[in-house]
């Protein structure tokens, strides 16, 4: 049982939770709960019986882990936001020439799962939805196709440690190889899109617009070098991981000052152009969402110290049959709640040693956290993009797409379970 010290310190953070959730209720911004609550459960933490040096020295263990995951988003998100001001991503447009509304479907399903492969989930998600603008007149028929990027989006990060918050939060702290993960997840991935592209691809019927508008209309200078180089710098994080044991969030900083030399390079002559360097591009990161990941690791991080994770872990343990069956159920609450910091605590619940790098239980909750987030429009962080972007009712997501997320989610953990049966 938890002394009431530990229920004291779980308590803080199930308030803290629940602000979270109710965000649009409360009206007080999910970041700033966060990081009130890391504080708080610190500060309990800090007045309980154990040593205060003791104390310093656990959260120093704890700042250590959570900072390096939060450096590795800093300096993808520049990478991103570099490739992005340049106009780089509307080249993508140029092959999206399809008549059929059902075959345009599929090509833009497909274009956001590789794409968010690299990027991440959420800077496909906004990126396609602006560019379906340009393709689709009709409101209805671009809530549909803004959906289906959703799902593509969020199915397409999960097979990459870059490609999906969750799945680089497991990488970076050696729950799973980048190697098991393109192994392992990129066909439970792909069954998910194409469960969810079977059903949505019902709703549509004609042939597309003609368009008004070049989709390069907005592209820069050097744009499809920046393009290149900055999905080559993306892609040699993990393989630097896997060759040289360097470190990701030394590799991603590594990749973003190449970025960075580059980009002054290729502009040095040119005037009018600061806009496309690395110094005016940084002050456009989400640093409101790196925030919001560095309050919940922390906050989890004081539950994991305390040995409340481990204790939830027993009473799941009691309750549920298998690990196995913990992920999906993990998925299934990641609809309804941010998958962060579910797979957080999945990762001080249960101990490495007991599930070692790759173990199926790491690879299920990578696929189930970052797919299962796509059935509600709430789900997940490209979820709420689109809702944000396009004015999408809860309900009308509900309606409409939540049955083929939930197919697609499904059809990927039948896949996961077939080819782990047969190799």
């Amino acid at each position: 049982m938890l002394s009431c010290h530990q229920w004291f310190v779980l308590g803080i953070f199930t308030i803290g939770y629940l602000c979270i959730i109710f965000e649009h209720l409360i009206g007080v911004n999910k970041t700033t709960t966060a990081l009130l609550t890391a504080s708080f459960c610190w500060i309990a933490h800090f007045l309980g019986p154990i040593p205060f040096n003791t104390d310093i020295i656990q959260f120093s263990k704890g700042l250590s882990k959570t900072s390096e995951i939060v450096f590795f988003l800093l300096g993808a998100l520049a990478i991103v936001e570099t490739i992005h001001v340049h106009g780089a991503l509307n080249l993508v447009c140029r092959y999206m020439r399809v008549r059929s509304k059902k075959g345009m479907l599929w090509v833009v399903g497909f274009v956001a799962f590789f794409l968010s492969s690299v990027l991440d989930n959420l800077t496909t998600t906004i990126v396609m939805v602006v560019l379906l603008r340009r393709l689709l007149t009709n409101r209805e028929e671009r809530l549909i196709f803004g959906s289906v990027v959703v799902v593509a989006a969020n199915a397409g990060g999960v097979w990459t440690p870059i490609g999906d918050l969750t799945t680089t939060m497991l990488w970076s702290q050696n729950k799973i190889s980048a190697q098991g993960a393109i192994q392992s997840l990129f066909f439970p991935s792909l069954g998910c899109l194409l469960g969810m592209l079977l059903l949505s691809s019902r709703m549509v019927h004609g042939e597309m617009p003609l368009e008004s508008e070049s989709p390069s209309s907005n592209v820069q200078p050097h744009a499809k070098g920046v393009l290149i180089f900055g999905l080559i710098s993306l892609v040699a994080v993990p393989i630097a991981r896997c060759t040289t044991n360097l470190l990701p969030f030394l590799g991603m900083l590594t990749a973003m000052s190449c970025m960075w030399l580059f980009t002054d390079y290729l502009h040095r002559h040119e005037p009018n152009t600061q806009h496309l360097r690395m110094p005016a591009v940084l002050p456009c990161i989400d640093l409101v969402s790196i925030l919001f990941f560095l309050g919940i690791l922390l906050s989890v991080n004081v539950l994991e110290i305390s040995k409340v994770l481990t204790f939830l872990a027993d009473c799941i343990d009691a309750v549920v049959p298998t690990k196995e069956w913990v992920a999906v159920i993990i998925g299934v609450l990641s609809s309804i709640v941010d998958n962060v910091p579910l797979v957080a605590a999945s990762m001080g619940m249960y101990d490495v040693a007991l599930y070692p790098m790759d173990s199926s239980f790491w690879k299920m909750v990578a696929y189930c956290a970052g797919t299962g987030g796509s059935m509600l429009i709430i789900g997940s962080a490209a979820g709420i993009a689109f809702m944000g972007l396009e004015r999408v009712h809860f309900f009308w997501y509900l309606r409409r797409i939540t049955l083929p997320a939930f197919f697609g989610y499904v059809v990927g953990i039948a896949v996961y379970v077939l080819q782990t049966r047969l190799f």
